[in-house]
């Protein structure tokens, strides 16, 4: 989430991606993505040709890449438009150790004209609801929700994220909804590297102390994947911003994953056994009675180790009365909770994706995220067909 601050009437807000933190900047050996999932190791994988082709397109030397390269955030290197995604697997890259490392969210302030109250869709603002830890192991109790890693120009990066249905694959998902600026840095940048997937992290929700020398199935025990494909939104791209809330009614994302070590032939959702559908055509606000916000909090008083929730109605909150209205619940949960999935009951009475985290204030209170309209549903789908012809 990008947070932001909001106290009394004069306070000033902040607003920061919940997704940034510096950490370690280790590589390993490269390996390239390939289809299927899991967690046993496999075979080396080989760099199927199409990728090798379209990193030579955009001048990147694999073996240069892999052994730092892409630590190299020069303006003309840093690839920016949405057909320029390019995430080759670095094997063993968030080994155990670099995980925990990459908790340290930033927060930058933004001003408290950034928040309009005065647009007619703004409703007063909730009271915090303080964040509760889930019940463990996560992986019986949110099997869809996991961790996102990343790195940047600032250091290694961190958000949340959830398994998602694929309309091309049911119920053998690969598919993986975030928030854009957990993948893209906006206008002032372009796709953020080496993104990678750990669902049910730290799945009996050890303490920091307990996970110091824990090996990689305490912290991943379904493994590590890494995002073959991204999209995000053109209003993200264009307007995106660390600061002030631009582009958060627009701040959504779809990755396609594959596991790092080749997997076992099963898909992402067979691996955690669940997969949400995303409803987009949730009712309006004041109608959904409640839903429940997840995240891996890493600003304090948190560590980004522990996966947390909050429960709540939602209501309405306008940053620009020309952009769509997004949702808004109480919710002490900080930086890192950024891209956590909203999760309410649809049409049908059973759980869905209804939005992600996006903003909040500094200090903590409640959290905002889209609405997921045409331009969320259209992502969504242009993922999916990508890897339709995939088989599974």
């Amino acid at each position: 989430m990008r947070v932001l601050a909001a106290t009394a009437a004069a306070a000033a807000l902040a607003l920061t991606a919940t997704a940034c933190g510096p950490g370690d900047d280790d590589s390993a050996g490269a390996q390239a993505p390939v289809s299927a999932s899991a967690t046993a190791a496999a075979p080396k994988i080989t760099i199927p040709d199409d990728l090798k082709d379209k990193l030579k397109q955009h001048g990147i030397d694999l073996d240069k890449w892999k052994h730092g390269e892409w630590k190299n955030w020069d303006r003309d290197e840093w690839l920016r438009q949405a057909q320029d995604f390019v995430n080759p697997v670095i094997q063993g890259l968030w080994d155990p150790d670099r995980m925990r490392k990459a908790d340290e969210p930033a927060e930058q302030p933004v001003q408290p004209h950034d928040i309009s109250g005065d647009q007619g869709v703004t409703d007063p603002e909730p009271a915090p609801v303080q964040a509760r830890q889930a019940g463990t192991p996560y992986a019986k109790t949110v099997p869809v929700e996991g961790k996102l890693f990343f790195d940047g120009p600032q250091g290694s990066m961190v958000c949340s994220a959830t398994v998602v249905t694929d309309p091309a694959h049911p119920g053998k998902s690969d598919l993986v909804w975030t928030a854009g600026h957990c993948v893209h840095a906006g206008k002032d940048g372009g796709w953020y590297r080496n993104i990678a997937f750990v669902p049910s992290y730290n799945n009996n929700g050890l303490s920091t102390a307990q996970l110091h020398g824990a090996g990689e199935k305490a912290l991943a025990p379904y493994g590590v994947w890494w995002a073959d494909w991204a999209e995000t939104s053109s209003q993200w791209i264009a307007e995106g911003s660390e600061t002030g809330g631009h582009g958060s009614p627009y701040d959504f994302a779809v990755l396609h994953v594959t596991p790092e070590n080749g997997g076992t032939g099963r898909s992402l959702q067979e691996t955690v056994g669940a997969a949400l559908p995303v409803d987009f055509n949730a009712p309006a606000v004041p109608d959904i009675s409640t839903l429940t916000a997840n995240g891996y909090p890493a600003a304090p008083p948190f560590d980004g180790q522990k996966l947390y929730q909050c429960a709540g109605r939602p209501g309405r909150l306008s940053l620009n009365a020309t952009e769509p209205t997004e949702y808004r619940v109480g919710c002490t949960m900080t930086g890192g909770a950024s891209g956590g999935g909203w999760i309410a009951n649809g049409d049908d009475g059973k759980p869905a994706l209804v939005s992600n985290t996006s903003i909040g204030p500094v200090p903590a209170g409640w959290l905002a995220g889209p609405h997921l309209g045409k331009e969320a549903e259209g992502i969504y789908d242009s993922v999916s067909k990508k890897f339709a012809s995939q088989s599974q």
